[in-house]
């Protein structure tokens, strides 16, 4: 089995800072690439992500670049720059990817324009590279700081996911294989668009059973649409479907859901997004979500009302009466 000693990390947000740091404390040689040159400062002089991620020190073994040639000594890469760039990014790195080196793609969308999944994104830009998928119920700050986590980490080959497993796991980071790289990406890229959602309700003061009612109604659209994209069930019922969508759903901690609950408590979209230094993942993948499922015939209501209250084309109020009036029906449809 391969073992992957120099991880190179593509994109230093939160979340990307977070994961270097858990490679580092695995023992790993950890190499992080960011397209800010004061994100790269930091790292390296003051071993913290001031920007993105202020109040985690990080391990001082962690180096930071804006080259991404820097990183072509690395035996493994974590890509968790956002969705929407991916495609741009991967092709820079693409020279610089070893001929069957893993990418463990920790960024969570479809690509708006295209619809593809980011495992499509891969095999387009950097065809020589192996792709795997992380996603699952964490947040930044919780594993940066070592708290107990549990992750899906999916690819096809179970001995490449394994050594993956090996490379960033840790007894407080605890990845979990899968074969399905598909039932993966669609769990976390819903869990986005579903956790806005989640956030209207909180911020209109619909009730908890409300809440409970979106998470449970909303399993079902995700579930619906990972099966027609052949996903597999078990997949979205473990920590990167069900396990990611209450996390996200639940927490105000949550960048999607605090971005509902401003829009539901009638702050603008523009507003929110204005403040914001990260990205909010669910307003750019809704879209393509909601055009995914058109594509396949699957009925995603919930979705689609996001869809609509982001891009502007219903108001908040409009969109939750818009739910409460469909018909009645089986739970199962």
């Amino acid at each position: 089995m391969a073992s992957y000693q120099t991880i190179g990390v593509i994109g230093a947000g939160a979340w990307g800072t977070a994961l270097a740091q858990s490679a580092a404390q695995a023992g790993r040689s950890v190499k992080i690439w960011a397209f800010e040159p004061e994100v790269v400062e930091a790292i390296n002089t003051a071993h913290e992500n001031t920007v993105f991620l202020p109040g985690a020190p990080l391990n001082p073994s962690i180096t930071a670049s804006s080259d991404p040639s820097d990183l072509s000594d690395c035996d493994a890469f974590l890509m968790v720059a956002p969705a929407q760039h991916a495609r741009g990014i991967l092709a820079r790195f693409a020279p610089h990817i070893a001929q069957g080196a893993p990418v463990l793609l920790c960024a969570k969308g479809f690509e708006r324009e295209s619809l593809a999944l980011m495992t499509d994104v891969l095999r387009e830009t950097v065809p020589h590279a192996i792709p795997a998928v992380l996603s699952g119920p964490s947040f930044a700050i919780d594993v940066a700081k070592g708290l107990p986590t549990a992750v899906t980490l999916a690819c096809e080959d179970r001995d490449t996911g394994e050594a993956l497993m090996e490379a960033v796991g840790s007894q407080t980071f605890r990845p979990y294989w899968s074969g399905d790289l598909v039932g993966a990406e669609v769990g976390g890229s819903v869990k986005n668009v579903l956790a806005i959602a989640a956030g209207i309700v909180e911020g209109r003061g619909l009730g908890k059973s409300a809440h409970a009612a979106l998470i449970a109604r909303g399993f079902a659209e995700m579930t619906r649409l990972g099966l027609a994209l052949g996903a597999k069930r078990e997949t979205l019922t473990g920590l990167c479907g069900l396990g990611d969508l209450v996390l996200t759903c639940s927490s105000p901690q949550s960048r999607n859901m605090s971005c509902g609950l401003a829009l539901g408590q009638g702050q603008t979209l523009e507003s929110v997004l204005g403040a914001r230094k990260a990205v909010t993942e669910g307003v750019a993948t809704a879209p393509a979500v909601v055009a995914l499922a058109k594509t396949r015939g699957v009925d995603m209501p919930i979705c689609a009302a996001v869809d609509a209250v982001l891009a502007g084309r219903i108001s908040v109020d409009d969109a939750i009466q818009a739910l409460l009036n469909r018909p009645f029906g089986p739970e199962t449809d």
